[in-house]
């Protein structure tokens, strides 16, 4: 998590530190009417909570049990969950005022969140397999403990697919954050996660992670490009403003941010929101010095200082660009086999080719990188390489973009 720029929580409680908690939840839970005792068990009554469904939008009748449980036909409706089941052999228990036992699955959360919150905050979540059962009978003993109670926003991510098929450790398409980060940069990983809605569900390939881990090698070769030209001028110097056209660029950007992070975390229109004072970073960075340095050094600053401000609400700015643009083609250079030297023995091996005028070996050797994610660049100051998207990933693309635009007409 750590890796992935989370940031840790402020409290992360267990439920065997809060067992006095659970069982005061449970007792006025009782006391108020809406749960009842059974040899040692304790259940919830839903018939007790007429807003039983508010949240899944699910009616009792709809329900059908023993899907996933056995039915316990003790209870009073079939609907009735746990709050406290009486211990069985070889279990842990606690001591209770009915007996020994353990807490079900859903008071946990209850009890330790208004331990911690109260019984009403503003934002709870989890993921969309959560919202019933396990939501929804949160709110109910949560508002039978205690009628005030109230959240705000009911928060739910979507699935992460692979592939197109829900990852299972059953279909065996199940992997885990550290195997994925073995071969990209952690921040590749995010940028990839927040690239599609978080209630939406995501479809893992490694096209798509691939295609993350190069845009997260252009935004930061970019902005690794800008400190250095800045650098070599002092701050207290410049005192030109920054073109009209910068700054409406600028505020474009500033405005489409706001207004998509506002509208329920729409990450990706916030990262699309970066294309265009990228490309303006970009076509600063190669403009020729002449009169308007001054204007251009502002409006390096400016957009720079921009595009990190977003980059950190996002949680995507590492320690440095060039440590992160290091540890990009590191990743890269494992997931193509080869080392920096092999590398820089195929430049050398192109070099000659071309200087013998040996451009089909030389076009071969380009091309051999680029099959394992190693593009080729060449400049007067010599050849360098960076990591790239393979290149029969970048050619499934291609037909996926024609494919798709054919669709549209």
């Amino acid at each position: 998590m750590a890796y992935l720029h989370c940031l840790p929580p402020s409290v992360e409680p267990r439920v065997s530190d809060h067992m006095p908690n659970i069982i005061d939840m449970i007792q006025q839970i009782l006391d108020n009417g809406c749960a009842y005792t059974i040899n040692g068990d304790v259940y919830f009554s839903v018939d007790k909570f007429p807003e039983y469904g508010k949240l899944s939008g699910r009616r009792l009748e709809d329900n059908r049990a023993g899907e996933r449980v056995a039915v316990d036909t003790r209870k009073k409706n079939p609907a009735d969950f746990a709050l406290w089941k009486s211990a069985k052999e070889g279990e842990p228990f606690w001591e209770s005022p009915w007996g020994p036992g353990r807490p079900g699955w859903h008071i946990e959360c209850s009890a330790m969140s208004a331990a911690y919150l109260g019984y009403s905050f503003d934002i709870h979540g989890g993921g969309m397999d959560l919202v019933f059962p396990h939501h929804e009978n949160e709110i109910a003993q949560s508002c039978a403990a205690c009628k005030k109670s109230n959240i705000t926003y009911w928060i739910h991510n979507g699935f992460v697919n692979i592939d197109s098929e829900k990852m299972s450790k059953s279909l065996g398409n199940f992997f885990t954050i550290r195997q994925v980060i073995d071969l990209y940069h952690p921040l590749a990983l995010r940028l990839f996660l927040i690239g599609t809605h978080y209630r939406s569900p995501i479809n893992y390939t490694i096209a798509q992670i691939e295609s993350a881990s190069d845009r997260l090698f252009y935004i930061y070769q970019a902005l690794y490009d800008s400190q250095i030209v800045l650098s070599q001028y002092d701050e207290a110097s410049r005192k030109d403003s920054i073109p009209a056209g910068t700054a409406s660029c600028i505020n474009k950007f500033q405005d489409e941010f706001l207004v998509s992070m506002s509208d329920d975390l729409h990450t990706p229109v916030a990262l699309a929101a970066m294309s265009d004072p990228l490309k303006l970073i970009n076509d600063l960075l190669h403009t020729r010095k002449g009169k308007k340095q001054g204007l251009r050094i502002e409006s390096l600053a400016a957009l720079e200082k921009t595009i990190t401000s977003g980059l950190e609400i996002l949680g995507l700015v590492p320690t440095s660009y060039e440590e992160a643009l290091h540890e990009l083609r590191e990743k890269a250079l494992k997931r193509a086999k080869l080392t920096e030297e092999q590398v820089r023995q195929k430049i050398t091996e192109r070099d000659t080719a071309r200087q013998n005028k040996e451009y089909e070996r030389s076009d071969a050797v380009r091309k051999e990188l680029a099959v394992v994610g190693i593009a080729l660049m060449d400049s007067p100051e010599g050849t360098t390489w960076r990591p790239a998207i393979p290149l029969a990933l970048q050619e499934e693309q291609e037909l996926m973009r024609v494919s798709d635009a054919i669709l549209e007409l």
